[in-house]
């Protein structure tokens, strides 16, 4: 990533780094793409008809853009994440074949291929987690937070919130709809969502799908969170009919309406996903996006 050929210890000084970089190279290409158009325009007499002026839009090199670039740095991470790329190595590592977990020895790739997005950190491999260890390795535990607050500022950070909130809120809301754009909707990592309640997200890597993908997102992440939700339930319950006040007890039954919305989503999701992940699905990555993509209908969020 652009950044990372920017060595540092803040994400600021790589952006600025890579800024100057690429306002030399965007100068250096107009100027060098002018002085082509004078050679011409002399050798063919042209002088009455053109100019030699190059408009900044018709430069073919891109300019640094800070918000495109932590997204897309962002989108790296995951990336990284996947196995798709590695800090060991220049370039693309992983898109099918034999897959090598040595080859990411700095920071590892995922061993599932299951990252899940979801509200609270509940799991380990959780997306957010994972990014804020890829900031930690790739810059260093000292200026965590202040890389993290640089990230989350430039993503439009709410009033209060802190900087992991907004990174997760990121994730949750926009990452998904960002990357469908740049892969101009035939997206590598695809989203299995529940619903628009979002009480179950989780992202992976298609290139390292396989038969058993279902099972285990259902096994080792659906049914932890169906067993989250119902224990919050529980424990709202308790508070609504206990002797709590009357301010707990409203607050508490608004919860409780929210908390069963997504329980009854995840169980319509759960059975959906039972019922596919029983036909044990086969992709060919020769087909394309689009026709495996539709393979897993009501399962994934739509395109």
């Amino acid at each position: 990533h652009p950044l990372l050929k920017f060595p540092s210890n803040t994400i600021k000084s790589s952006f600025e780094q890579w800024e100057k970089f690429a306002e030399d190279q965007f100068n250096q290409l107009k100027e060098n793409e002018e002085e082509l158009n004078r050679i011409f325009i002399e050798i063919y007499g042209l002088q009455d008809e053109l100019t030699p002026d190059v408009a900044d839009e018709d430069v073919t090199v891109r300019k640094a853009d800070l918000e495109r670039d932590i997204k897309s740095f962002i989108s790296y991470a995951v990336g990284c994440a996947f196995g798709r790329y590695s800090l060991d190595e220049e370039g693309l590592i992983y898109a099918g074949g034999e897959f090598d977990p040595n080859r990411y020895q700095t920071f590892p790739a995922d061993q599932d291929n299951i990252l899940p997005i979801l509200p609270d950190a509940y799991f380990e491999d959780d997306i957010v987690s994972r990014f804020i260890k890829f900031v930690e390795v790739t810059y260093g535990q000292e200026t965590l937070e202040e890389n993290l607050d640089f990230i989350a500022d430039v993503l439009g950070r709410k009033k209060n919130e802190t900087s992991r909130e907004t990174i997760r809120r990121y994730f949750l809301n926009d990452f998904y709809k960002d990357h469908v754009q740049t892969y101009k909707k035939r997206p590598i990592y695809w989203l299995f969502t529940s619903g628009k309640e979002k009480a179950f997200n989780c992202l992976i890597y298609m290139h390292r799908y396989d038969k058993t993908t279902l099972s285990r997102i259902r096994t080792d992440y659906l049914h932890e969170v169906q067993t989250r939700y119902e224990t919050m339930k529980q424990d709202l319950i308790s508070i609504i009919e206990g002797d709590s006040d009357p301010k707990e007890v409203r607050q508490a039954k608004k919860e409780l309406k929210a908390i069963e919305k997504k329980i009854d989503e995840l169980k319509k999701y759960d059975e959906k996903l039972h019922h596919m992940a029983d036909m044990k699905i086969e992709i060919d990555l020769d087909d394309g996006v689009k026709v495996n993509y539709k393979k897993f209908d009501g399962l994934v969020a739509k395109l």
